[in-house]
């Protein structure tokens, strides 16, 4: 399975596919503000990670605004915001096989340019 969640509006969800370039047609993109994630989707990628918490963003302005720094989040309520509002899923997620990329640290990244560098061999 080879699958992207972006999101088409962040710049640096943009820089990365762009990076992507040479291998970006072998996806399937899913822009989560106009294709919601659905709950099966949350599921298969919680298989993927064991966590809903390594895919939940708390830069997001939401999570300022509706005060969740101040709360204790059990992976069930994070679950709950991640299908409630688009803008909780770290971004982007790429599925490439068995492999899971998550937002856009350092650490994801490299793995990713690995990655690429692997595929076009």
């Amino acid at each position: 399975m080879k699958k992207i969640y972006y999101l088409s509006t962040c710049s640096t969800c943009q820089k990365i596919l762009k990076e992507m370039s040479a291998v970006i047609g072998q996806f399937e993109l899913q822009d989560i503000k106009s294709e919601k994630l659905t709950a099966t989707q949350l599921e298969e990628l919680y298989a993927r990670t064991g966590s809903y918490a390594a895919l939940f963003s708390k830069r997001a302005k939401q999570y300022q605004a509706m005060g969740l720094k101040d709360k204790v989040l059990q992976e069930k309520d994070i679950a709950r915001l991640l299908l409630q509002e688009y803008t909780f899923l770290k971004r982007p997620v790429i599925i490439w096989g068995k492999d899971i990329f998550i937002g856009s640290e350092k650490k994801s990244l490299n793995a990713l340019r690995k990655k690429i560098a692997g595929e076009k061999l």
